[in-house]
Protein backbone atom coordinates (compact mmCIF):
# COMPACT_ATOMS: atom_id res chain seq x y z
CA UNK A 1 0.00 0.00 0.00
CA UNK A 2 1.74 3.58 -1.23
CA UNK A 3 1.78 6.38 1.08
CA UNK A 4 1.99 9.71 -1.18
CA UNK A 5 1.85 13.36 -0.13
CA UNK A 6 -2.23 13.91 0.25
CA UNK A 7 -1.77 16.87 -3.02
CA UNK A 8 -0.39 14.24 -4.76
CA UNK A 9 -3.56 11.87 -4.13
CA UNK A 10 -5.68 14.57 -4.29
CA UNK A 11 -4.32 15.54 -7.23
CA UNK A 12 -4.65 12.50 -9.54
CA UNK A 13 -8.20 12.04 -8.10
CA UNK A 14 -9.52 14.86 -9.45
CA UNK A 15 -7.67 14.33 -12.66
CA UNK A 16 -9.24 10.64 -12.74
CA UNK A 17 -12.94 12.83 -12.24
CA UNK A 18 -12.44 15.25 -14.92
CA UNK A 19 -11.35 12.35 -16.99
CA UNK A 20 -14.66 11.16 -17.07
CA UNK A 21 -13.12 7.83 -19.35
CA UNK A 22 -13.61 3.82 -18.58
CA UNK A 23 -9.74 4.04 -18.43
CA UNK A 24 -9.74 6.53 -15.96
CA UNK A 25 -12.52 4.90 -14.29
CA UNK A 26 -10.10 1.78 -13.91
CA UNK A 27 -7.34 3.87 -13.35
CA UNK A 28 -9.56 5.44 -10.75
CA UNK A 29 -10.03 2.01 -9.14
CA UNK A 30 -6.65 1.02 -9.00
CA UNK A 31 -5.69 4.23 -7.50
CA UNK A 32 -8.02 3.89 -4.64
CA UNK A 33 -7.16 0.06 -3.92
CA UNK A 34 -3.56 0.94 -3.31
CA UNK A 35 -4.22 3.86 -1.02
CA UNK A 36 -4.88 3.89 3.29
CA UNK A 37 -8.45 4.41 3.87
CA UNK A 38 -6.67 7.18 6.38
CA UNK A 39 -5.55 9.23 3.09
CA UNK A 40 -8.34 8.61 0.99
CA UNK A 41 -10.67 10.21 3.59
CA UNK A 42 -8.30 13.53 3.95
CA UNK A 43 -8.41 13.60 0.14
CA UNK A 44 -12.22 13.77 -0.23
CA UNK A 45 -12.34 16.42 2.55
CA UNK A 46 -10.81 18.82 0.34
CA UNK A 47 -13.29 17.65 -2.84
CA UNK A 48 -16.65 19.17 -3.01
CA UNK A 49 -19.11 16.98 -1.28
CA UNK A 50 -20.89 15.81 -5.00
CA UNK A 51 -17.17 15.20 -5.57
CA UNK A 52 -16.23 12.93 -2.69
CA UNK A 53 -19.63 11.20 -3.33
CA UNK A 54 -18.72 9.85 -6.41
CA UNK A 55 -15.00 8.77 -5.43
CA UNK A 56 -16.58 7.04 -2.20
CA UNK A 57 -19.04 5.09 -4.57
CA UNK A 58 -16.17 3.39 -6.20
CA UNK A 59 -14.68 1.92 -2.63
CA UNK A 60 -15.05 -2.04 -1.70
CA UNK A 61 -17.07 -2.22 1.37
CA UNK A 62 -14.32 -3.27 3.88
CA UNK A 63 -12.30 0.37 2.24
CA UNK A 64 -15.28 3.04 2.46
CA UNK A 65 -16.34 1.62 5.88
CA UNK A 66 -12.96 2.75 6.92
CA UNK A 67 -13.00 6.03 5.29
CA UNK A 68 -16.36 6.67 6.11
CA UNK A 69 -15.24 6.33 9.81
CA UNK A 70 -12.44 8.80 8.84
CA UNK A 71 -14.72 11.54 7.50
CA UNK A 72 -15.86 14.39 9.55
CA UNK A 73 -19.78 14.24 10.67
CA UNK A 74 -20.77 16.73 8.18
CA UNK A 75 -19.28 14.80 4.97
CA UNK A 76 -20.41 11.51 6.67
CA UNK A 77 -24.39 12.60 7.08
CA UNK A 78 -23.76 13.69 3.38
CA UNK A 79 -22.67 10.74 2.00
CA UNK A 80 -25.23 8.03 4.10
CA UNK A 81 -28.29 10.41 3.27
CA UNK A 82 -27.30 9.50 -0.72
CA UNK A 83 -25.69 5.98 -1.14
CA UNK A 84 -28.27 2.66 -0.93
CA UNK A 85 -29.80 1.80 2.05
CA UNK A 86 -28.22 -1.84 1.80
CA UNK A 87 -25.28 -0.80 1.17
CA UNK A 88 -24.94 1.49 4.39
CA UNK A 89 -26.08 -1.76 6.26
CA UNK A 90 -23.15 -3.42 5.17
CA UNK A 91 -21.13 -0.96 5.68
CA UNK A 92 -22.07 -0.49 8.88
CA UNK A 93 -21.80 -4.20 9.43
CA UNK A 94 -18.65 -3.88 8.26
CA UNK A 95 -16.88 -1.60 11.47
CA UNK A 96 -16.19 -2.11 14.76
CA UNK A 97 -19.14 -1.39 17.36
CA UNK A 98 -17.86 1.43 18.42
CA UNK A 99 -17.12 2.90 14.92
CA UNK A 100 -20.29 2.16 13.45
CA UNK A 101 -22.14 3.50 17.03
CA UNK A 102 -20.17 7.33 15.87
CA UNK A 103 -21.53 6.74 12.59
CA UNK A 104 -24.88 6.47 13.42
CA UNK A 105 -25.15 9.19 16.62
CA UNK A 106 -23.89 11.86 13.98
CA UNK A 107 -26.65 11.45 11.86
CA UNK A 108 -30.19 13.17 12.01
CA UNK A 109 -32.40 10.95 14.57
CA UNK A 110 -34.72 9.96 11.56
CA UNK A 111 -31.75 9.21 9.98
CA UNK A 112 -30.27 6.97 12.62
CA UNK A 113 -33.51 5.29 13.28
CA UNK A 114 -33.68 4.39 9.45
CA UNK A 115 -29.84 3.42 9.75
CA UNK A 116 -30.30 0.96 12.64
CA UNK A 117 -33.43 -0.14 11.03
CA UNK A 118 -31.58 -1.52 7.78
CA UNK A 119 -28.78 -2.86 10.08
CA UNK A 120 -31.31 -5.02 11.68
CA UNK A 121 -32.47 -6.50 8.77
CA UNK A 122 -28.11 -6.97 7.53
CA UNK A 123 -27.07 -7.85 11.16
CA UNK A 124 -29.20 -8.20 14.00
CA UNK A 125 -26.56 -8.75 16.41
CA UNK A 126 -24.38 -5.59 14.81
CA UNK A 127 -27.71 -3.60 15.42
CA UNK A 128 -28.09 -4.68 18.93
CA UNK A 129 -24.67 -4.02 19.55
CA UNK A 130 -24.69 -0.57 18.38
CA UNK A 131 -28.09 0.45 20.25
CA UNK A 132 -26.44 -1.17 23.63
CA UNK A 133 -23.75 1.29 22.90
CA UNK A 134 -25.65 4.14 22.06
CA UNK A 135 -27.12 4.31 25.49
CA UNK A 136 -23.95 5.16 27.19
CA UNK A 137 -23.44 8.76 27.41
CA UNK A 138 -20.61 9.89 24.79
CA UNK A 139 -17.20 9.98 26.15
CA UNK A 140 -17.61 7.35 28.05
CA UNK A 141 -16.27 3.73 27.86
CA UNK A 142 -19.68 2.32 27.00
CA UNK A 143 -18.84 4.30 23.56
CA UNK A 144 -15.53 3.20 22.84
CA UNK A 145 -15.44 -0.48 23.45
CA UNK A 146 -15.99 -3.64 20.85
CA UNK A 147 -17.29 -6.55 21.34
CA UNK A 148 -15.03 -8.33 18.49
CA UNK A 149 -12.88 -9.78 21.46
CA UNK A 150 -11.19 -12.75 22.05
CA UNK A 151 -12.87 -15.29 24.92
CA UNK A 152 -12.50 -18.78 25.65
CA UNK A 153 -13.23 -21.00 28.74
CA UNK A 154 -11.20 -21.67 31.61
CA UNK A 155 -11.27 -25.19 30.61
CA UNK A 156 -9.44 -25.20 27.17
CA UNK A 157 -5.98 -25.96 26.40
CA UNK A 158 -3.40 -23.74 24.86
CA UNK A 159 -3.68 -25.61 21.81
CA UNK A 160 -7.25 -25.81 21.51
CA UNK A 161 -6.88 -21.57 21.91
CA UNK A 162 -5.08 -21.44 19.08
CA UNK A 163 -6.89 -23.12 16.85
CA UNK A 164 -9.96 -21.48 17.92
CA UNK A 165 -7.54 -18.28 17.04
CA UNK A 166 -6.46 -19.66 13.55
CA UNK A 167 -10.15 -20.77 12.59
CA UNK A 168 -12.90 -18.64 10.86
CA UNK A 169 -14.56 -17.85 13.96
CA UNK A 170 -12.49 -15.61 14.72
CA UNK A 171 -11.46 -13.44 11.62
CA UNK A 172 -14.00 -10.80 12.65
CA UNK A 173 -11.85 -10.40 15.89
CA UNK A 174 -10.49 -6.84 16.33
CA UNK A 175 -7.36 -7.82 18.02
CA UNK A 176 -5.33 -10.94 19.09
CA UNK A 177 -3.48 -9.42 21.10
CA UNK A 178 -5.44 -10.41 24.37
CA UNK A 179 -7.49 -13.51 25.10
CA UNK A 180 -10.32 -13.24 27.71
CA UNK A 181 -10.89 -16.05 29.74
CA UNK A 182 -15.26 -16.09 31.01
CA UNK A 183 -17.07 -18.81 32.82
CA UNK A 184 -20.13 -19.86 31.39
CA UNK A 185 -22.46 -16.84 32.63
CA UNK A 186 -20.11 -14.34 30.93
CA UNK A 187 -18.23 -13.03 33.65
CA UNK A 188 -14.38 -12.24 33.37
CA UNK A 189 -11.90 -14.71 35.51
CA UNK A 190 -9.01 -13.48 33.80
CA UNK A 191 -6.57 -12.37 30.71
CA UNK A 192 -4.22 -14.28 28.60
CA UNK A 193 -1.49 -12.48 26.60
CA UNK A 194 -1.27 -13.83 23.16
CA UNK A 195 2.79 -14.17 23.74
CA UNK A 196 1.74 -16.05 27.12
CA UNK A 197 -0.21 -18.70 25.04
CA UNK A 198 2.31 -19.21 22.42
CA UNK A 199 4.77 -20.21 24.68
CA UNK A 200 2.63 -22.05 27.64
CA UNK A 201 2.69 -26.13 26.67
CA UNK A 202 0.15 -27.33 24.33
CA UNK A 203 -1.75 -29.56 26.78
CA UNK A 204 -1.74 -26.87 30.21
CA UNK A 205 -5.24 -25.07 30.45
CA UNK A 206 -5.72 -21.20 30.32
CA UNK A 207 -6.78 -21.22 33.76
CA UNK A 208 -3.51 -21.87 34.60
CA UNK A 209 -1.39 -19.26 33.19
CA UNK A 210 -3.85 -16.72 32.60
CA UNK A 211 -3.69 -13.37 34.97
CA UNK A 212 -6.10 -12.40 37.69
CA UNK A 213 -6.98 -9.38 39.36
CA UNK A 214 -7.36 -7.21 35.86
CA UNK A 215 -7.15 -3.73 35.10
CA UNK A 216 -10.82 -2.78 34.10
CA UNK A 217 -13.60 -0.38 33.68
CA UNK A 218 -17.00 0.35 34.17
CA UNK A 219 -19.37 1.50 30.66
CA UNK A 220 -19.39 4.74 32.85
CA UNK A 221 -15.80 5.48 33.17
CA UNK A 222 -15.16 8.94 31.15
CA UNK A 223 -12.92 7.86 28.68
CA UNK A 224 -10.20 10.70 29.74
CA UNK A 225 -9.76 8.11 32.75
CA UNK A 226 -9.72 5.17 30.51
CA UNK A 227 -6.74 6.20 28.59
CA UNK A 228 -5.25 7.11 31.88
CA UNK A 229 -5.49 3.62 33.33
CA UNK A 230 -4.56 2.38 29.66
CA UNK A 231 -1.51 4.58 29.65
CA UNK A 232 -0.47 3.88 33.87
CA UNK A 233 -0.24 0.13 33.50
CA UNK A 234 1.07 -0.34 29.52
CA UNK A 235 -1.76 -2.28 28.93
CA UNK A 236 -2.59 -2.75 25.10
CA UNK A 237 -6.47 -3.64 25.83
CA UNK A 238 -8.83 -2.95 28.70
CA UNK A 239 -11.83 -4.87 29.45
CA UNK A 240 -15.17 -2.98 30.20
CA UNK A 241 -17.17 -4.89 32.82
CA UNK A 242 -20.60 -4.05 34.57
CA UNK A 243 -20.88 -4.87 38.31
CA UNK A 244 -21.55 -8.19 38.40
CA UNK A 245 -18.34 -9.02 36.68
CA UNK A 246 -19.42 -9.82 33.42
CA UNK A 247 -17.44 -9.05 30.10
CA UNK A 248 -19.53 -5.82 28.00
CA UNK A 249 -16.25 -5.49 25.88
CA UNK A 250 -12.86 -4.24 25.12
CA UNK A 251 -11.32 -0.66 24.46
CA UNK A 252 -8.08 -1.30 22.34
CA UNK A 253 -5.29 1.15 22.56
CA UNK A 254 -5.53 2.33 19.15
CA UNK A 255 -9.08 3.81 20.31
CA UNK A 256 -7.18 5.26 23.40
CA UNK A 257 -4.59 7.51 20.88
CA UNK A 258 -7.77 8.66 19.06
CA UNK A 259 -8.94 10.02 22.57
CA UNK A 260 -5.64 11.42 23.79
CA UNK A 261 -5.49 13.15 20.34
CA UNK A 262 -8.63 14.69 20.36
CA UNK A 263 -8.40 15.56 24.72
CA UNK A 264 -4.98 17.33 23.67
CA UNK A 265 -7.32 19.32 20.68
CA UNK A 266 -9.80 20.23 22.84
CA UNK A 267 -8.18 21.57 26.01
CA UNK A 268 -5.23 23.46 23.71
CA UNK A 269 -8.47 25.19 21.91
CA UNK A 270 -10.09 25.57 25.07
CA UNK A 271 -7.11 27.61 26.44
CA UNK A 272 -7.63 29.97 23.50
CA UNK A 273 -10.77 30.41 24.23
CA UNK A 274 -12.75 28.17 22.30
CA UNK A 275 -13.48 24.59 21.73
CA UNK A 276 -13.20 22.21 18.70
CA UNK A 277 -16.99 20.64 18.87
CA UNK A 278 -18.46 24.16 19.46
CA UNK A 279 -16.98 25.28 16.16
CA UNK A 280 -18.25 22.48 14.18
CA UNK A 281 -21.79 21.88 15.62
CA UNK A 282 -22.68 25.61 16.69
CA UNK A 283 -23.45 28.73 14.79
CA UNK A 284 -21.15 32.22 14.87
CA UNK A 285 -23.51 33.34 17.27
CA UNK A 286 -23.55 30.54 19.51
CA UNK A 287 -19.78 30.12 19.45
CA UNK A 288 -19.75 34.07 20.18
CA UNK A 289 -22.07 33.85 23.19
CA UNK A 290 -20.11 31.29 24.74
CA UNK A 291 -16.72 32.58 24.34
CA UNK A 292 -17.64 36.06 25.14
CA UNK A 293 -18.26 35.52 28.70
CA UNK A 294 -14.34 34.72 29.29
CA UNK A 295 -13.36 37.70 27.13
CA UNK A 296 -15.39 39.89 29.13
CA UNK A 297 -13.97 38.66 32.37
CA UNK A 298 -10.25 38.98 31.23
CA UNK A 299 -11.10 42.48 29.67
CA UNK A 300 -12.13 43.30 33.22
CA UNK A 301 -8.81 42.27 34.95
CA UNK A 302 -7.02 43.60 32.31
CA UNK A 303 -8.42 46.72 32.99
CA UNK A 304 -7.15 46.88 36.39
CA UNK A 305 -3.70 46.69 34.38
CA UNK A 306 -4.54 49.74 32.94
CA UNK A 307 -5.39 51.74 36.29
CA UNK A 308 -1.98 50.79 37.56
CA UNK A 309 -0.41 51.86 34.18
CA UNK A 310 -2.41 54.89 34.62
CA UNK A 311 -1.34 55.56 37.93
CA UNK A 312 2.08 55.68 36.83
CA UNK A 313 1.37 57.92 33.77
CA UNK A 314 4.15 61.00 35.19
CA UNK A 315 6.96 58.36 35.47
CA UNK A 316 6.05 56.67 32.09
CA UNK A 317 6.03 60.17 30.39
CA UNK A 318 9.55 60.88 32.30
CA UNK A 319 11.05 57.93 31.32
CA UNK A 320 9.72 56.99 28.26
CA UNK A 321 12.17 54.38 27.92
CA UNK A 322 9.73 52.10 30.09
CA UNK A 323 7.21 51.65 28.13
CA UNK A 324 9.25 49.99 25.23
CA UNK A 325 9.93 46.87 27.79
CA UNK A 326 6.34 46.94 28.87
CA UNK A 327 4.91 44.26 25.99
CA UNK A 328 8.41 42.63 26.33
CA UNK A 329 7.58 42.11 30.00
CA UNK A 330 3.99 40.85 29.36
CA UNK A 331 4.83 38.79 26.48
CA UNK A 332 7.42 36.27 27.88
CA UNK A 333 5.76 36.18 31.09
CA UNK A 334 2.61 35.01 29.25
CA UNK A 335 4.60 32.56 27.50
CA UNK A 336 5.47 31.03 31.09
CA UNK A 337 1.93 30.81 32.35
CA UNK A 338 0.64 29.77 29.37
CA UNK A 339 3.15 27.13 29.42
CA UNK A 340 2.44 26.37 33.49
CA UNK A 341 -1.07 26.04 32.64
CA UNK A 342 -0.68 23.57 30.03
CA UNK A 343 1.20 21.33 31.66
CA UNK A 344 -1.18 21.25 34.61
CA UNK A 345 -4.39 21.21 32.35
CA UNK A 346 -2.35 17.54 30.90
CA UNK A 347 -1.70 16.87 34.02
CA UNK A 348 -5.29 16.87 35.61
CA UNK A 349 -6.34 15.03 32.41
CA UNK A 350 -4.02 12.12 33.13
CA UNK A 351 -4.08 12.03 36.35
CA UNK A 352 0.17 12.83 36.65
CA UNK A 353 -1.20 16.00 39.06
CA UNK A 354 -3.15 15.20 41.62
CA UNK A 355 -5.53 17.96 43.72
CA UNK A 356 -4.73 16.65 46.72
CA UNK A 357 -0.65 17.05 45.72
CA UNK A 358 -1.68 20.87 44.84
CA UNK A 359 1.36 22.02 46.84
CA UNK A 360 3.86 19.50 45.06
CA UNK A 361 2.89 20.55 41.96
CA UNK A 362 3.43 24.22 42.99
CA UNK A 363 6.23 23.96 44.65
CA UNK A 364 8.30 22.14 41.22
CA UNK A 365 6.50 24.87 39.40
CA UNK A 366 7.77 27.77 41.06
CA UNK A 367 11.00 26.52 41.54
CA UNK A 368 11.49 25.64 37.87
CA UNK A 369 10.12 29.50 36.60
CA UNK A 370 11.95 31.09 40.04
CA UNK A 371 15.36 29.56 37.52
CA UNK A 372 14.16 30.84 33.96
CA UNK A 373 12.61 33.71 35.65
CA UNK A 374 16.23 34.89 36.92
CA UNK A 375 17.85 33.86 33.77
CA UNK A 376 15.47 36.22 31.88
CA UNK A 377 16.15 38.85 34.17
CA UNK A 378 19.65 38.76 34.08
CA UNK A 379 19.39 38.91 30.25
CA UNK A 380 16.49 41.45 30.17
CA UNK A 381 18.31 43.65 32.29
CA UNK A 382 21.48 43.60 30.76
CA UNK A 383 19.73 44.66 27.34
CA UNK A 384 18.06 47.23 29.81
CA UNK A 385 21.54 48.29 30.93
CA UNK A 386 22.96 48.94 27.16
CA UNK A 387 20.10 50.74 26.21
CA UNK A 388 19.71 53.28 28.74
CA UNK A 389 23.15 53.65 30.27
CA UNK A 390 21.92 53.78 33.61
CA UNK A 391 22.34 50.16 35.86
CA UNK A 392 19.37 51.00 37.95
CA UNK A 393 16.94 50.88 35.04
CA UNK A 394 19.03 47.32 34.59
CA UNK A 395 17.74 46.29 37.95
CA UNK A 396 14.27 47.98 37.73
CA UNK A 397 13.56 45.91 34.36
CA UNK A 398 15.28 42.88 35.67
CA UNK A 399 13.55 42.86 39.11
CA UNK A 400 10.28 43.35 37.14
CA UNK A 401 10.68 40.43 34.75
CA UNK A 402 11.80 38.13 37.60
CA UNK A 403 8.81 38.66 39.70
CA UNK A 404 6.10 38.84 36.46
CA UNK A 405 7.59 35.71 35.59
CA UNK A 406 7.32 34.09 39.42
CA UNK A 407 3.41 35.45 39.12
CA UNK A 408 2.43 33.75 35.65
CA UNK A 409 4.27 30.30 36.70
CA UNK A 410 2.03 30.63 40.18
CA UNK A 411 -1.05 31.68 38.32
CA UNK A 412 -0.39 29.26 35.42
CA UNK A 413 -0.84 26.40 38.00
CA UNK A 414 -3.06 27.65 40.82
CA UNK A 415 -6.30 28.47 38.03
CA UNK A 416 -6.44 25.15 36.71
CA UNK A 417 -6.45 23.49 39.96
CA UNK A 418 -8.81 26.17 41.40
CA UNK A 419 -10.91 25.81 38.55
CA UNK A 420 -11.29 21.83 38.72
CA UNK A 421 -11.68 22.13 42.44
CA UNK A 422 -14.84 23.93 41.99
CA UNK A 423 -16.36 22.04 39.11
CA UNK A 424 -15.24 25.06 35.77
CA UNK A 425 -13.38 23.50 33.16
CA UNK A 426 -9.58 23.98 33.63
CA UNK A 427 -8.63 24.22 29.78
CA UNK A 428 -10.99 27.17 29.64
CA UNK A 429 -10.31 29.59 32.68
CA UNK A 430 -6.33 28.73 32.59
CA UNK A 431 -5.23 30.82 29.58
CA UNK A 432 -7.38 34.12 29.91
CA UNK A 433 -7.11 34.14 33.28
CA UNK A 434 -3.34 33.81 33.99
CA UNK A 435 -2.51 36.76 31.91
CA UNK A 436 -4.89 39.34 33.34
CA UNK A 437 -3.17 38.27 36.33
CA UNK A 438 0.19 38.44 35.36
CA UNK A 439 -0.17 41.99 33.68
CA UNK A 440 -1.65 43.55 36.72
CA UNK A 441 0.91 42.45 38.92
CA UNK A 442 4.00 42.29 36.40
CA UNK A 443 3.10 45.83 35.28
CA UNK A 444 2.50 47.10 38.86
CA UNK A 445 5.86 45.89 39.96
CA UNK A 446 7.60 46.97 37.16
CA UNK A 447 6.17 50.78 37.62
CA UNK A 448 6.32 50.85 41.39
CA UNK A 449 10.08 50.02 41.25
CA UNK A 450 10.69 52.93 38.49
CA UNK A 451 8.87 55.20 40.45
CA UNK A 452 10.82 54.35 43.90
CA UNK A 453 14.25 54.72 41.82
CA UNK A 454 12.94 57.45 39.64
CA UNK A 455 15.54 59.78 40.49
CA UNK A 456 18.08 57.45 39.65
CA UNK A 457 16.51 56.27 35.82
CA UNK A 458 17.19 59.60 34.60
Amino acid sequence: MSVPTQDSLLERLRSALEAATNDAHVSLQRLLADEHPADIAAALRELDPDEALSIFGRLDNRSAAEVLDELDPELAGYILERIPAVRTAKLLGTLPVDDAAEVVSEATADRATQLLADLEQHAPDEAEAVRLALTYPERTAGRLMTDKYAAVKPSLTAAEVLAYLRSADAAPLETFNDIFVLDADGVLLGVCSIRELVTAPAGETIATFMTQGLVSVAPETDQEEVARRISLYDLLTIPVIDEPGHLLGIITVDDVLDVLIEEFTEDYLRMAGTDAEEMDQRTAVQVARLRLPWLLGTMGIELGAGLVIANFNEVLQRVILLASFMPVISAVSGNVGLQAAAIVVRGLDTGHVSLSRWSRQVSKELTTTLLMALACGIVLGTVGVIWSRHPTFGIVIGVAMTCSMLTAGLMGTLIPMFSKRFGFDPATTAGPFETAFQDVIGFAVFLWLASLLEHWLV
